[in-house]
């Protein structure tokens, strides 16, 4: 009898290869056949991540969240995405009266005005419209790695989400950002030209920049926030533990 989906994290944080992508996905992807998806945003590594999933038609589901507010150059790489490999990508959208009632409520620009109101926006552009994406889903594919930040060091490339209960493995956990755009390089992967400007994690335009020297991966995100504050719920631990009194009062 198979285990209970939360007691095969240790397993697999024991045997899934280091620094081996390839092997990771397709090991998993024949583990949990048809219940296995990858989320992608169009950053540098989820463009690796759905470039070995494309060319090498791994039984994998890609999707991605139009959150409605991301760059046009987001949009752009999403679009050669689809002419390089001819493969489709599922969109979830956020629903409709929610997104309304927001700006109707609060405008188009709330978040700026407290964390409350920025994680309400996150809830409605990006969690709610995850949830759904996960459904019927066993293990779940990110572009996570442990260099981003200093909260994601104390990841593992194995995990249970114990909020959409689930698996949550990140194949690309242990590359370092110059691995990642040596191997786009080497092999015709279309990246976001944003990278070339200083963005190296890359979300919603109105709550992402530049980074500058020396500051951290994710400095760029919700810049006007504390650094312990900028994650937006889909891969907050304590959100998917229901431990969030913010995330908690959000509209569902």
């Amino acid at each position: 009898m198979d285990l209970p989906l939360e007691r095969q994290v240790d397993d697999l944080r024991r045997d899934l290869p280091e620094h081996a992508a390839l092997e990771t996905l397709a090991l998993l992807a024949a583990r949990f056949p048809g219940r296995a998806a990858f989320s992608t945003s169009f950053g540098l590594e989820d463009q690796i991540i759905s470039h070995l999933i494309f060319e090498h038609q791994l039984p994998i589901r890609v999707f991605t969240l139009d959150t409605g507010r991301n760059f046009q150059e987001t949009y752009s790489t999403w679009n050669k995405t689809l002419l390089r490999y001819g493969q489709p990508i599922e969109v979830f959208a956020p629903q409709a009266p929610s997104l309304e009632a927001l700006v109707a409520q609060k405008g188009p620009n709330s978040f700026y005005e407290s964390l409350e109101n920025r994680k309400e926006c996150c809830h409605i552009r990006k969690v709610e419209p995850l949830a759904r994406a996960l459904a019927g889903t066993q293990l779940w594919f990110t572009g996570i790695r442990a260099e981003q930040s200093a909260n994601r060091q104390h990841m593992h490339r194995a995990e249970w989400d114990a909020g959409h209960q689930l698996i949550k493995v990140h194949p690309l956990f242990d590359w370092t950002w110059d691995e990642c755009v040596a191997f786009a390089q080497e092999n015709g992967v279309p990246t976001n030209p944003l990278h070339q400007q200083g963005f190296v994690s890359i979300g919603c335009a109105p709550c992402t920049r530049a980074i500058k020297p020396g500051e951290d991966f994710r400095a760029g995100r919700w810049w006007w926030e504390n650094a312990d504050a900028k994650e937006c719920g889909l891969h907050d631990t304590t959100a998917h533990q229901g431990l969030d009194p913010v995330v908690e009062r959000m509209p569902g």
